[in-house]
């Protein structure tokens, strides 16, 4: 059984190193998983990655990546090369660049996994359509996924809303990292489709991916202690 330290991915959504360093100091050891993204990537670029590697934390390179074969493969070379565990390229990128940045990874040869992102858990069905894209979000993430999985990619990201759908379509034997998850109570702030972290689990997430609640908390390590907890106890329902 997967434990619930591994599940938890906790998103340094700062803009800073030393905000970034302050929060993983706070959580100690309670925190094996952290994802960086595009502010702080941005603002900190591959030295940050590196720190944390060294500090023997894993990464979830969050850069979304959306570009032309070639491109995509370079960069996923490159992630490769700073010895992150996991990186997001998006599904919508179509089946031929997926395939690239999965043959990319599997070029590395280390446990480099590709997750490609559905739909965004800020997007709701209007939102959808406003992009020229018709029906319910599900159906889209549906759409996606298929085609991320034809391609190689080892696991997906979307709503837990999803997961559920996504485990009956297609199994098992991929990794569903759900972001937008919501301690019960919390301020949602700009996600739509949001889950708490037992309702994510219980869906089928393998990852679940915390950010401002963390974060913003008085006490972060106790806040994510809380998760920990919950996950643990939903994980041997």
């Amino acid at each position: 059984m997967v434990s619930a330290a591994d599940q938890l991915v906790v998103a340094l959504d700062v803009s800073t190193e030393a905000e970034a360093a302050r929060l993983v100091r706070s959580l100690g050891s309670s925190v094996r998983t952290y994802k960086v993204g595009l502010e702080l990537y941005t603002a900190e670029g591959p030295k940050l990655v590196r720190d944390l590697v060294s500090s023997r934390k894993n990464v979830f390179l969050d850069l979304k990546y959306h570009d032309i074969p070639h491109t995509v493969a370079a960069a996923v070379r490159q992630a490769g090369q700073l010895q992150v565990d996991m990186l997001t390229v998006h599904a919508a990128g179509g089946l031929t660049m997926l395939q690239a940045a999965c043959e990319a990874a599997r070029e590395i040869g280390q446990e480099l996994k590709v997750l490609a992102v559905t739909v965004l858990t800020s997007m709701h069905e209007e939102q959808l359509q406003g992009t020229g894209i018709a029906g319910p979000v599900k159906d889209q993430v549906l759409r996606l996924a298929a085609l991320a999985l034809k391609a190689g990619c080892h696991g997906l990201v979307s709503s837990a809303q999803e997961v559920r759908l996504l485990r009956a379509e297609f199994g098992e034997e991929f990794l569903a990292v759900t972001p937008g998850v919501r301690p019960r109570g919390s301020d949602v702030g700009d996600q739509v489709r949001v889950v708490t972290p037992a309702e994510a689990i219980a869906a089928g997430a393998t990852h679940i991916v915390v950010g401002r609640p963390i974060i913003a908390a008085s006490d972060p390590a106790r806040e994510a202690e809380k998760i920990l907890q919950e996950i643990a106890v939903q994980s041997v329902a």
